[in-house]
């Protein structure tokens, strides 16, 4: 099944959706949908009337959750276009819900900053709670995934060794449009094509399957540290060919499309503006 979290009529609303039709569910949010999702199941096929996808205003998939965990560095070539070293345990970092932007929202460059570059990220949506899950039961804690894209202002991520100023400006992180659940993809998402596309030039072209720390080793490790809860995001890792490492860089602007493509997930996009 697929799921969007959207605004019709200045109203917040979750549904299914079918095609580019939105059938709302009675839920409160993504949240409620996630912790009953077996009751969702049993009543699909008595939806209720549907919307247009064109009539509605997307909000981010998961618009409030607990927390947002992110992985730098999880894809080899990424980390050599930057000049690391691979590392040896997932790198982590925190996102807020503040820096969280919607499918085919403008994205403003940041008054002080013109150093805005795309990352493309599958991101998961945890469905169980769970505290030091083993690999072997990771699968039993997804319930779906996502497409996110990381966007980083690269002059505030590089000032300190920390990177959360360049991570966490406001509504910078365009999550959705839709969760599709874990059992519409192959096993922990492995295998599929993630790219960026930049004004129609693909700039970012790798697979899930090349990340350094698998979905299993990435939610066992995360779990260690940290409670997981229904509608925490865990944002996986990009590939290379970012922009700041391109030669000259190549930063978004005002006027540019930028889209992250995962297969078998919705498409989200973007425009920049100034």
């Amino acid at each position: 099944m697929q799921f969007v979290s959207f605004s019709h009529n200045s109203r917040p609303g979750v549904g299914v959706v079918v095609g580019d039709t939105i059938h709302p569910l009675e839920a409160a949010g993504m949240i409620e949908v996630i912790e009953t999702i077996e009751a969702i199941r049993a009543g699909q096929d008595t939806l209720a009337p549907g919307l247009a996808l064109s009539e509605v205003e997307l909000l981010p998939a998961v618009p409030n959750p607990g927390k947002i965990v992110c992985l730098g560095l999880n894809y080899l070539e990424h980390a050599k276009e930057g000049g690391r070293t691979p590392p040896e345990h997932p790198t982590l970092f925190l996102r807020t819900t503040t820096s969280l932007a919607a499918a085919n929202e403008d994205i403003a460059v940041p008054a002080v900053s013109h150093k805005l570059d795309y990352e493309a990220e599958l991101a998961v949506i945890i469905g169980k709670t769970g505290r030091n899950i083993s690999q072997a039961d990771a699968a039993d804690h997804i319930f779906g995934y996502t497409a996110f894209n990381d966007i980083s202002v690269r002059d505030y991520q590089s000032r300190t060794l920390q990177w959360a100023s360049g991570k966490n400006f406001d509504r910078t992180g365009p999550l959705g449009p839709v969760i599709v659940t874990a059992d519409e993809l192959p096993p922990f998402a492995s295998g599929l094509s993630i790219r960026t596309v930049l004004n129609g030039e693909v700039m970012q072209d790798g697979n899930t399957a090349d990340m350094i720390f698998d979905l299993p080793r990435i939610i066992a490790d995360v779990s260690e540290i940290m409670t997981l809860h229904p509608g925490d995001v865990i944002v996986t890792g990009t590939p290379s060919g970012v922009g700041f490492a391109r030669k000259p860089p190549v930063w978004m602007k005002a006027g540019d499309v930028v889209r992250i493509e995962i297969e078998g997930i919705p498409t989200l996009e973007n425009r920049i503006t100034a």
